[in-house]
């Protein structure tokens, strides 16, 4: 929000005072074009129309209004046979507003301590293969997860085996209204269902998981209502769906559904090789579109990845999900609510460590446990 504060300061032009006591009246009018012209020339933008009004002696006063750069305006005018510019230098006060919270900040659940010092204000690391708990904390917390829902939304995409090679086309149904978020998808591109899926499930575009929910046979209720279903089955009790993107803030699930989320999708070929791909391009018209990862670990030598997804709204905070290998075990990490924008990948960066540290003892750390 901008509080401006004006201050003005008006002068006559030395140039045109003399000018118009020496100079006929042809030459009275030459010179206060040529003002005119000075000002405008060092004008940051074109000159405002020109508004012909009287002054209190009856006489005609041109007056116009020009920019003089950043936070500075100069209105001139002709009053009297003369050229006068009023100067106005404008103070600009920036006032910081709040953040908004995200669920979890306003349920508290940043509160929680735990051992590693986590930013997320959920987290839960599960051994794959025995599932057993490593790490918990808030684990059964209810919170929206922002584009973790594309996991459902490839997975589904996936199992239907629709033809990868079908081209779909983004309409304006396609567009977020909901948080005016961007894409480079513009209405009217054509890209195959495989390239959709791709930059969904590798760069979290939101256009592309849309348009893949929308043309599902049946169209998009159909989707969603399959989205729940598939939620069911795989013993998601906590999690709803709404739509396919992770937009709306009443997607929403707990660590423990995610877990199982991971668990299902990793089986899935195409999913973990889509969500792992560091990088891919794509052909629109005359251009050729770069997109990468959303998740800088893909590319890091440290780690070996067979699954991931990131998320964020405002509602949500950071968060990602995993399957990963770490000293010999196959785990999934969830972490939901982190609180920065680097913050849920220094988080799993805090849990590799920890693990590795006590890769030969039985780590198990709880945090707190917090019903959504």
């Amino acid at each position: 929000m901008l509080a401006v504060a004006l201050c003005a300061t008006a002068f006559l032009l030395p140039g045109a005072q003399a000018a118009a006591k020496k100079a006929p009246a042809a030459k009275k009018s030459q010179v206060a074009t040529d003002g005119k012209r000075k000002a405008a020339k060092s004008s940051a933008q074109p000159a405002r129309a020109v508004a012909s009004k009287r002054d209190v002696k009856g006489r005609t006063q041109a007056e116009k209004t020009v920019s003089g750069g950043r936070n500075v305006v100069a209105t001139i005018r002709k009053k009297g046979g003369k050229t006068v510019v009023a100067v106005e230098r404008r103070s600009v006060v920036r006032v910081e507003t709040p953040a908004r919270q995200s669920f979890g900040q306003m349920a508290g659940l940043h509160s929680v301590n735990d051992a590693l010092d986590l930013k997320s204000s959920v987290a839960l690391v599960i051994d794959q293969d025995t599932h057993e708990v490593l790490f918990s904390k808030n684990d059964h917390a209810v919170l929206p997860i922002a584009s973790l829902t594309k996991l459902m939304t490839g997975l589904l995409i996936s199992e239907a085996r629709l033809p990868a090679d079908e081209l779909i086309t983004i309409t304006q149904d396609d567009v977020d209204t909901e948080k005016g978020s961007r894409s480079r998808l513009t209405v009217g591109t054509t890209l195959s269902r495989g390239e959709l899926l791709h930059l969904a499930l590798m760069s979290s575009e939101n256009r592309a998981a849309h348009a893949l929910g929308r043309t599902y046979p049946g169209g998009l209720a159909t989707f969603v209502s399959v989205m729940n279903a598939k939620a069911r089955m795989l013993g998601m009790k906590d999690t709803r769906y709404v739509e396919p993107t992770g937009l709306s803030s009443r997607n929403q699930a707990s660590a423990q559904d995610l877990a199982l989320l991971v668990n299902a999708a990793h089986a899935d070929p195409t999913v973990r090789a889509l969500s792992t791909s560091p990088e891919h391009q794509i052909e629109v018209g005359n251009r050729t579109l770069q997109y990468n990862t959303t998740n800088s670990l893909v590319r890091s030598p440290d780690w070996e990845i067979g699954l991931q997804k990131t998320g964020y709204i405002s509602e949500a905070g950071q968060c990602l999900v995993m399957q990963t290998r770490i000293a010999g075990r196959k785990l999934i990490m969830v972490f939901l609510d982190s609180a920065g924008k680097f913050s849920r990948i220094g988080d799993a960066e805090r849990v590799r460590r920890w693990l590795e540290a006590t890769q030969h003892t039985s780590p198990l750390l709880h945090a707190g446990h917090v019903a959504g």
